[in-house]
């Protein structure tokens, strides 16, 4: 609120010492005693407002004046070391002037003393490598391989902690004598043990028979075995860092494995020398054509040693404190030997066709069995990895495309290629899926084997889009044989071609919920459009989620050629029943007898060609369609049957009591067990047809009743939706839920047997 002027507070201040005195003394005279405690209290309350404002008017200007006083010291202060620095400055800068010779002088110094330090360093480094070739030299002038192993491992440390310096020299010199030393002991173990191997029979060429008579000395073969393996460990890691480098993965997605035990690289030797022996240069051994030789003989060489193996080297690598599984470790170096066989074999066979699917089944085969009766670990690398060479994989995928199409061919024009194996086993002929369909099928789970051991996501996903390929393409092929037989859909070779569709759409379903597919189907999504190429958003978030499938869109193709091939089943057969059913639509139903005038109710004979056709039909179908698809052929059927007998045989006609009467009869007692046998109630599929017959044979008193109920609420609700509860609810209690009140009125005008007709 804004202050109040001096005029303005001279006329308001009336009015406030009134309100002040009313409030305070009232209209009673007897109060004007307060008068005088009341003026006490404003003055004391004046003389207090006063106290506040002389305080406040003082202290003021005393805090500004200590403020200002408290800024003008700091402001001298800062001036005095503002002083101080600069004198400081002037005096450091003199200082260091004259120290700069002094300190150039130490500069030169200190760097000679740090270049004398690296000499010094230097010499002392190659004094102790000399004295380590020394000493390992007494070593084994003395026999002390422990000593001398250890020296060697020393000197192997000493090149390890140089790798990151400059000296090169030094560099090359170290190394030069760890190959030296390492090479002179190596090569003393290793003939060591090669002469202990020997003597126990090492390497097993045939399967090892128990001696009946141990050597004498078998206890003193197997130390001597420990104590050279035991050594030889101690050698592993001068001989990883003298060993040449490695070659590179055989495929980008795999690592190189780490390198072999160097006791198991010298017992290798010798199978090593039998394998390059037989299967290398012109020896009529390496052949080409016969992958399986040298496969087979490097598994049996596996199989032979690897008891050995487990019993006398393992336990020596556990005793030594490695991680280091014998058997495994002799696996990887014989198989060392395959992979360097097949990098070079393979790419000559890639302009053979024949020899190259037999090299590929060959490897296959060979890798079933690494893993399988060898139980070689699946994170290490086997024969597969060869395969996955871009030139080499593609040549595989061209060739498994190839002979897929071929094999299609084949069967499509086979002499039994539309009739079920099993169609004389019911237990086993469930799906009535023809020959060629099955056995294609049974070629894409060929395919699926052949690459689910596969080590690469990418590879694996590319053979899934080859079959995905072959689906479509049987599906292609399916459809042009479906419309060259659109002309006969009733014949066996059309409904087998149905049952196709319906037999690879179910497979492929049960294939899209395989663990399997699954996995591939998360590494599609993670690799994105490198082998299905773009795919929308929504279709990588379904298959992301699950939602889809890999085969959804396969699925849904040949759902399109299922739907469209029934629909011309069913039309094909209702054409054939409603040119039987013209002559029931046309019969007399307004002049038929009463039920009571007939000795017994038989079928109206005008509607037997209709009932023969459909049970022929439906016996014809129910053999030729498998059980899903019959089934809903059936109710496809029933449902447009339904809808013929009601729109052209009782919409069409008018019906006395006897009418009414004979067509339930044809209805309830003959068509609907007619489908009996494919469902319990059959009623509830003609819906219409059994609730027009409800309505068509009520007594006369029932159905007078239900019309001026309709009558009435319509006329009373003008028609409203407020009356349809009452009429569905009298249409109910008769067992009428599907036809509307207008239908039912329609049916009731279509009785002839009203009162006054």
């Amino acid at each position: 609120m804004a202050a109040l002027t001096e005029e303005q507070f001279e006329k308001e201040m009336p009015d406030c010492v009134i309100q002040l005195i009313e409030g305070e003394i009232g209209g009673d005279l007897k109060s004007l005693k307060k008068v005088k405690g009341l003026l006490e209290k404003l003055t004391a309350e004046n003389i207090r407002l006063e106290e506040q404002v002389l305080t406040i008017s003082s202290s003021v200007p005393l805090r500004v004046s200590v403020a200002l006083s408290a800024a003008e010291e700091s402001q001298q202060a800062l001036e005095g070391i503002l002083q101080r620095e600069r004198a400081l400055s002037n005096t450091l800068q003199q200082h260091l002037q004259g120290a700069q010779t002094w300190a150039d002088s130490l500069g030169q110094t200190l760097g000679r003393l740090d270049t004398i330090e690296r000499h010094l360093k230097y010499l002392q480094c190659l004094s102790y490598i000399e004295e380590l070739s020394d000493s390992i030299q007494q070593f084994l002038m003395t026999s002390s391989i422990w000593e001398a192993v250890a020296a060697v491992g020393q000197m192997a440390k000493l090149d390890l902690s140089l790798q990151e310096s400059g000296c090169t020299h030094l560099k090359s010199y170290i190394r030069e004598t760890l190959q030296f030393w390492h090479k002179i002991l190596k090569d003393r173990l290793s003939g060591d043990l090669e002469e202990v191997l020997t003597q126990l029979q090492w390497p097993f060429l045939s399967p090892p028979v128990a001696s009946l008579s141990p050597p004498a000395n078998g206890p003193d073969l197997h130390n001597q075995l420990e104590l050279l393996v035991s050594q030889l460990l101690s050698l592993q890691t001068s001989d990883d860092l003298i060993s040449e480098k490695r070659s590179p993965p055989p495929h980008p997605d795999l690592a190189p494995g780490p390198p072999l035990s160097l006791p198991i690289q010298i017992m290798l030797l010798p199978l090593s020398k039998r394998f390059r022996y037989h299967f290398s240069g012109n020896r009529q051994t390496n052949s080409l054509s016969k992958p399986e030789w040298y496969l087979t003989q490097v598994l049996m060489w596996m199989g032979y040693n690897s008891k050995f193996m487990e019993e006398k080297i393992q336990p020596i690598l556990d005793h030594a404190g490695t991680k280091t599984n014998a058997k495994v470790e002799l696996c990887r170096g014989l198989l060392t030997l395959v992979q360097e066989k097949l990098a070079l074999d393979a790419p000559r066979l890639l302009y053979d066709d024949t020899l190259f699917c037999h090299l590929v089944d060959e490897v296959l085969q060979f890798e079933r069995e690494l893993r399988g009766t060898h139980t070689y670990p699946s994170i290490l690398p086997g024969a597969l990895p060869i395969l996955l060479e871009e030139s080499v994989f593609q040549k595989w995928l061209s060739v498994e495309r190839k002979m897929a199409l071929e094999k299609v061919d084949a069967m499509l024009s086979a002499e039994g290629a539309w009739c079920s194996q099993y169609k004389d086993i019911t237990d086993m002929d469930e799906l009535k899926a023809p020959d060629c369909a099955e056995t294609f099928m049974t070629l894409l789970l060929v395919i699926t084997d052949r690459y689910r051991s596969l080590p690469c996501s990418r590879a694996q996903l590319s053979f899934l889009a080859l079959q995905r390929e072959l689906v479509d393409d049987f599906r292609i092929r399916l459809t042009q044989v479906m419309k060259e037989e659109s002309r006969r859909p009733l014949g066996g070779r059309y409904c087998a071609i149905l049952n196709a569709a319906n037999y690879i759409s179910t497979v492929l379903s049960d294939w899209a919920d395989n663990v399997f597919f699954l996995q591939l189907q998360q590494a599609a999504v993670s690799l994105g459009d490198e082998v299905f190429g773009p795919l929308g958003a929504t279709e990588v978030g379904r298959l992301a989620s699950l939602e889809g499938s890999l085969f959804e869109e396969l699925q849904a193709l040949l759902e399109r050629l299922r739907g469209d091939m029934m629909g011309r089943l069913l039309d094909a057969v209702m054409r054939e029943v409603q040119e039987k059913a013209q002559p029931y639509c046309k019969d007399r139903w307004l002049s038929m007898p009463l039920q009571a005038d007939q000795a017994a109710m038989s079928l109206s004979s005008s509607a037997c060609p209709m009932m023969l056709c459909l049970r022929d039909r439906l016996l014809q179908l129910q053999q030729l369609l498998c059980l899903p698809l019959f089934q809903s052929f059936w109710q496809g059927l029933v449902e447009k049957l339904d809808l013929l007998l009601y729109q052209d045989v009782i919409l069409y006609n008018h019906f006395n009591e006897g009418g009414a009467a004979q067509l339930q009869f044809d209805m309830t007692r003959n068509l609907f067990p007619l489908f009996g046998h494919y469902c319990k109630r059959p009623d509830n599929y003609f819906k219409q047809v059994k609730e027009a017959c409800i309505i068509l044979t009520l007594n006369l008193g029932s159905a007078l009743l239900l019309r001026d109920v309709l009558q009435q609420n319509q006329e009373a609700d003008g028609g409203s939706s407020a009356s349809q509860p009452l009429r569905e609810s009298a249409l109910n209690e008769l067992g009428v839920y599907r036809l509307a009140a207008s239908d039912v009125e329609i049916l009731l005008g279509l009785r002839a047997s009203w009162p006054g007709q």
